[in-house]
């Protein structure tokens, strides 16, 4: 359970993904995050299995990067689409997962690191939602992800 908190990245892009499904609202609170971690396992166990997958960590950069933008401007798009969005993310996140199994047992580090990621994006519709008790409470999203954004862009360049 420990793994997706242990790296910057994984950290900002879980919970943009719960900010950005909190943003969406309706279906997005739960669908965003079922569909991270749905495609999540699948990249893990791609890569359990030694299927290559080709720009592993610069699309994890990328992620943090989009998912914190599409949280700072409000992106509104269809559920379907946002879910995709994050999904194509996802299935580098696991992959990146499956390659630093090492000696753990896949089953049991799958099951940790797909709890972990569920409680990170609960962390982020949580935090939107105690956002939305604030008066300005776009602004404080918008915070949120611009935050999210230039961290992701820090994790690019100091990386």
């Amino acid at each position: 359970m420990s793994h997706p908190v242990f790296g910057l990245d994984h950290i900002l892009a879980m919970v943009a993904v719960g900010l950005w499904a909190a943003v969406l609202g309706g279906r997005a609170i739960w669908a965003l995050p079922l569909s991270f971690v749905g495609v999540m396992m699948v990249g893990f166990m791609s890569a359990v299995a030694g299927l290559a997958l080709p720009f592993v960590e610069p699309m994890i950069l990328v992620s943090v990067l989009a998912l914190g933008l599409a949280v700072a401007l409000s992106l509104r798009l269809p559920v379907s689409a946002a879910a995709g969005i994050v999904g194509v993310f996802a299935l580098f996140h696991g992959h990146a997962h499956g390659d630093e199994l090492g000696s753990a047992g896949a089953l049991a580090f799958g099951a940790g690191f797909a709890v972990s990621t569920a409680l990170l994006h609960a962390v982020g519709v949580g935090l939107a939602l105690a956002a939305g008790r604030i008066t300005a409470s776009s602004k404080v999203l918008q915070g949120l992800g611009w935050a999210t954004a230039l961290g992701g862009l820090w994790v690019i360049v100091a990386g």
